[in-house]
């Protein structure tokens, strides 16, 4: 398996493998890799020609500083489990100074509004913070298709929006959550639960799948009542936030409307450990 830490070497090696009708797939990551992490890269793989992906904890999409510190970083690791998925994969493995040339900091987006709903209301500066990083690998990478979970699926929606905005000739792949033998959505960040807390987090699926149920005969704000009364009955769990949102716009639901797609998203905090999560209600 090829692995790059500087962008000029990975530029160099894509220029000399690429012909005129091979494509770069591409997964961008930040490490701790999963199923969830190896299933978009498998998409990749049957898909493309060429496979990059890479591992990179971006500082400015953390708001947190607290959590930037203690987001797990498992390069070794990481890199065993690339290798047995495929040795075709390049793996790029930035540091800070190769990717922002001594300046890590965002530069401003403008997303339509997407980026001011769920987690941009609690997390500020985040989405400038993605917009950045992802853009600037694309530019580094140049791929043809990225994949990217839907999981973080607000993500998603305003990486599409950067590429159209941005007239990015990339195609984004949104791909189904994988989830643990609980329906616990698969994240990097479920490595700092503790066992009790990793099994107790599958009430966050529960409580998404009698949420869907309920929006079928009831009001977004009834539903949105109950999770919020479920929540809060709950001693480990604190409700971040839950919020049915039309799929194309990110906006609130108000009223219900046939021809529009729902879905709901959650966050929810468990000792100071963030855990998001999403499903379609159409």
């Amino acid at each position: 398996m090829h692995i790059f830490y500087g962008k000029a070497a990975l530029i160099d090696f894509l220029k000399s493998i690429q012909t005129t009708h091979s494509t770069i797939g591409f997964v961008p990551t930040m490490g701790a890799l999963h199923q969830g992490h190896l299933a978009l890269m498998q998409k990749s793989l049957s898909e493309n020609e060429n496979t990059v992906v890479s591992i990179f904890v971006n500082p400015t999409q953390f708001n947190n500083p607290e959590d930037l510190a203690k987001y797990p970083r498992t390069l070794e690791e990481d890199v065993k489990k690339l290798t047995a998925l495929s040795p075709k994969i390049i793996l790029y493995a930035p540091t800070v100074e190769d990717i922002y040339d001594g300046q890590p900091v965002s530069q401003p987006f403008d997303f339509d509004g997407l980026e001011n709903q769920m987690e941009g209301k609690f997390r500020p500066g985040h989405f400038n913070g993605v917009g950045t990083i992802v853009k600037r690998l694309f530019e580094i990478v140049k791929p043809k298709n990225a994949y990217f979970g839907e999981k973080d699926f607000q993500q998603l929606q305003i990486v599409k929006k950067m590429v159209a905005k941005n007239n990015l000739n990339v195609n984004v792949v949104g791909c189904p959550i994988y989830r643990e033998s609980n329906n616990l959505a698969m994240s990097s960040r479920n490595e700092r639960l503790s066992h009790q807390e990793r099994d107790e987090a599958a009430i966050i699926f529960q409580t998404l799948n009698v949420a869907k149920e309920k929006f079928m005969i009831k009001s977004a704000t009834s539903v949105s009542d109950w999770v919020q009364k479920s929540f809060a009955k709950n001693p480990i769990f604190t409700l971040e936030y839950f919020v049915i949102a039309d799929e194309a716009t990110l906006l609130p639901c108000l009223r219900k409307n046939k021809n529009k797609k729902y879905r709901a998203f959650i966050a929810i905090v468990v000792n100071n450990i963030r855990l998001i999560d999403t499903i379609s209600l159409n």
